[in-house]
């Protein structure tokens, strides 16, 4: 198991791009929610207020 977490010696190498990956992948999910959220709440309150004119 330690051989595995060794990476053959490149572990210092492997581990934070499998890091920095992730917390891109991360931070695109969160980013994407967020701008999901607002967008849906900009379109219910402009659809609001086109159906009380």
């Amino acid at each position: 198991m330690a051989e595995f977490f060794a990476m053959g010696g490149y572990a210092d190498f492997v581990w934070p791009a499998y890091g920095l990956t992730a917390a891109v992948l991360t931070s695109l999910v969160v980013a994407s929610v967020r701008r999901l959220k607002t967008l849906e709440r900009d379109l219910a309150a402009a659809d609001g207020d086109e159906q009380n004119p």
